[in-house]
């Protein structure tokens, strides 16, 4: 299988002198298309750093980070943005929708900003809305729509287009545990379609829906669990339109 991300001896420093602080500490990672990775550790070990700088909206202090075969740590910060409005999906942790714009457009924004035509980029946000199991209409602005229903707006948002890579960063932290789990078997949809993706999680529930989880402490990875993916641990497929709110 294609490598999709590929970090080699990646570090990040951040601060200088008495006050610095070694986020990350030589990482290697490498995350191939149809493979969900979870990433693992304690508060303050690294996790989000690492998923800032695999998506490229932080730099490595040193080291390589691939996406897709193209090195992002060589790119100025305007190719950096192409990469991740055309390569890369990302769920934060405080979802980071924009109040302004609706339901739609939020979705539909990375692929307008890219060049596609508003017209078929709305089309296509429509059907990610559809398939997150929105129920609402789409036309509604963020502060009109529950946790959970923002929530969907933001995986839809991160699966819109043809992405390669998935980072979710906590994408379960304010959901109930139904909801959380039809989150993940989402996820792992669209990796099981050809994506590669990269999970942060504290709860080794969903770190279970992965193919191996890796652990961080204090920057490094300390250890991997292979071969922990388990295909529904609700066992039949719920329907996504049933979703809590």
């Amino acid at each position: 299988m294609t490598v999709v991300l590929e970090l080699t001896n990646v570090t990040r420093v951040h601060g200088r002198g008495p006050t610095q602080v070694h986020a990350l500490g030589g990482v290697d990672l490498a995350v191939r298309e149809g493979e969900l990775v979870a990433v693992m550790g304690p508060s303050g070990s690294g996790k989000s750093t690492l998923l800032n700088v695999a998506g490229g909206l932080d730099s490595a202090t040193s080291g390589r980070v691939l996406v897709a075969g193209r090195d992002v740590t060589a790119m100025n910060a305007r190719r950096r943005a192409e990469v991740r409005r055309r390569d890369v999906g990302y769920v934060f942790q405080d979802l980071n929708l924009i109040p302004a714009l609706t339901a739609l457009e939020n979705v539909a924004l990375p692929l307008e900003l890219d060049g596609v035509a508003v017209r078929t980029a709305r089309a296509s946000a429509l059907a990610a809305l559809e398939a997150v199991g929105l129920d609402v209409a789409p036309g509604r602005f963020p502060e009109d729509l529950s946790g959970g229903q923002q929530q969907r707006v933001a995986i839809a948002r991160a699966l819109v287009g043809p992405r390669r890579l998935v980072l979710a960063d906590e994408p379960t932290g304010a959901l109930d545990s139904v909801t959380g789990e039809a989150v993940l078997r989402l996820l792992r949809d669209r990796v099981d379609s050809g994506a590669a993706g990269l999970l942060v999680t504290h709860d080794a529930r969903y770190a279970a829906w992965a193919d191996r989880t890796i652990h961080l402490r204090d920057g490094v990875v300390t250890g991997t669990d292979a071969g922990g993916r388990v295909a529904d641990p609700l066992g039949e497929p719920a329907d996504l339109m049933e979703w809590e709110a």
